[in-house]
């Protein structure tokens, strides 16, 4: 049996739990800012898991920003520079218009971006520990959080002391759980949803489409693949995988968008499609004494708006300017920045998951995630003051 490696120290300056996007992302700028950095992850390195793949303006403009962007690209990531939306019979294409060093979109395979990540991270001094799990926490005498205590792969338990604990694994936190983080909002309604991986798709870029009741797409993606989805009601997916799953895809499909049916219904998926059925959105308490969230351990909402990797990667740039900043009231403002630019777009996004919509409905839920979008943007890039000529 393998052993558990040796960690470099015997305390840490933060104790980073899940190394996927949004807890590298976090890793890498702390530990670029001098912070001494163990990162715990139960999965191997550069495992995949499930996602919509497609990065919005402010998560490609964060990878630029961060020197990551260029080995996104190297690594055979298409350019995305349309977005085609499909309402019933109307289909308006979308340009990408370049703007704060973004001229082209991106969705990068999580395989890849979250390597990469990983990789800047311990570029810049993190220490990542593969195959290890959080069980509980250590804390002090008056409650505040002041250590993780970890299971590893072989058996092995260990306590490590840290200076804080981020939790970054995923909507079902162990952290959140252990240290009781409230629950500030709870979504509605949820969808429930088929992927898989389809070769020569036609669609170029970002494709979504929708019909009463419906929503499906394609996502351009590493390896010469769309990432092909159906998203519907709960009760009406589990009604189509009665069937062969594959056949279930393009009849859920077809519910949305007919044109995108028949172009994979011959195609042969390069594995499986997998189903998500599901799960409630939220937003919960971000930080307290010794512990902060990010990622979805912190701020989950349904997949049918696909902003799940730019809210990663834009929660990890704001918590770790909190912690960089380590005043009194650092977190409790990295928690109102989050909620500020997430509301919006938590209550556009579970409007358009509840599916009780008609298509003039659904374009004003769009114009509202738009206008929370360019706000995003606005405040994780704003423009540079005018300069001033000299007198």
């Amino acid at each position: 049996m393998m052993q558990t490696q040796a960690l470099q120290r015997s305390h840490y300056d933060v104790i980073v739990v899940g190394a996927r996007c949004a807890g590298a992302a976090t890793a890498m700028l702390l530990a670029r800012a001098g912070a001494n950095v163990l990162v715990v992850e139960r999965d191997t390195r550069g495992s995949d898991t499930l996602s919509t793949h497609a990065l919005m303006r402010t998560g490609v403009a964060l990878l630029h920003r961060w020197g990551v962007l260029p080995a996104v690209v190297a690594a055979g990531t298409p350019a995305v520079r349309r977005a085609t939306f499909v309402y019933g019979d109307e289909t308006l294409a979308v340009a990408v218009k370049p703007d704060r060093d973004v001229d082209a979109l991106f969705a990068p395979r999580r395989m890849l971006v979250d390597r990469l990540l990983a990789d800047a991270a311990t570029t810049a001094g993190a220490e990542f520990l593969y195959g290890a799990s959080v069980d509980g926490l250590s804390r002090d005498a008056g409650g505040r959080v002041i250590g993780a205590q970890l299971q590893c792969f072989d058996g092995t338990r260990l306590a490590v002391p840290a200076g804080i604990v981020v939790g970054a694994d995923g909507r079902q936190s162990t952290v959140a759980r252990v240290v009781g983080a409230a629950e500030l909002r709870r979504s509605e309604h949820l969808s429930a949803a088929l992927y898989a991986y389809v070769p020569e798709v036609a669609s170029p870029g970002y494709r979504w489409a929708y019909r009463p009741g419906a929503s499906a797409g394609a996502i351009v993606t590493n390896g010469d693949v769309h990432c092909v989805f159906a998203l519907l009601p709960r009760p009406q997916l589990r009604e189509l995988l009665r069937s062969d799953p594959r056949t279930a895809l393009v009849e859920g499909v077809a519910l949305a968008d007919p044109e995108l049916a028949d172009q994979i219904c011959n195609a042969e998926a390069t594995r499986q499609p997998r189903r998500f059925l599901g799960a409630p959105g939220h937003l919960r308490q971000a930080h307290g004494p010794g512990w902060a969230l990010v990622g979805d351990a912190g701020y989950f909402k349904d997949p049918i708006t696909a902003h799940g990797i730019t809210d990663a990667l834009r929660d990890a740039s704001l918590l770790a300017t909190a912690l960089n900043e380590d005043g009194p009231d650092a977190l409790a403002e990295y928690q109102r920045q989050r909620d500020a630019l997430s509301v919006d777009l938590f209550e556009a996004t579970d409007a358009v998951a509840s599916f009780a919509w008609n298509l003039d409905d659904l374009k004003a839920h769009h114009a509202r995630i738009a206008d929370a979008m360019a706000r995003e943007q606005t405040h994780m890039f704003p423009d540079p003051p005018p300069s001033r000529r000299a007198a």
